[in-house]
């Protein structure tokens, strides 16, 4: 099993977990869709957005082994963020399965993530430099 060195096993403070430690000997739990509900708790939501941030940043918009990333975690975004890189030749119960982030909806369900730095900003600091 592939494992993302540098990847955070949880979400910081609690028990959603992010990885997993080692390949499950019954066999690879296979990647499933689930549905989020817009009543769901506040900490799911924030550890949603904390799991697709890490992903992004860590991967950005380049395919990636899904390796000791969580299946049950990632199936929360399956099929909508997160997608089969090759969905001919996929396998949701594989350790070598590549998949990426799908940057468009990502963006719309997680705007936060995708807001660039504001442009000015450097220029406001430069101009109190000037006085």
């Amino acid at each position: 099993m592939p494992k993302h060195k540098g990847f955070p096993s949880r979400f910081p403070g609690s028990d959603f977990q992010f990885t997993i430690r080692r390949a499950n000997p019954k066999g690879v739990t296979p990647i499933k869709a689930l549905e989020r509900f817009k009543d769901r708790k506040s900490v799911d939501k924030r550890v949603d957005t904390a799991f697709i941030t890490t992903l992004w940043n860590y991967f950005g918009e380049e395919p990636f082994e899904r390796g000791n990333l969580d299946a049950g975690r990632l199936s929360w975004f399956w099929g909508r963020e997160v997608v089969p890189a090759d969905p001919d030749n996929f396998d949701p119960a594989s350790y070598e399965a590549l998949i990426k982030i799908n940057v468009k909806i990502a963006q719309v369900t997680f705007p936060e993530l995708f807001v660039a730095d504001d442009p000015f900003e450097d220029d406001a600091e430069n101009d109190e430099d000037d006085r």
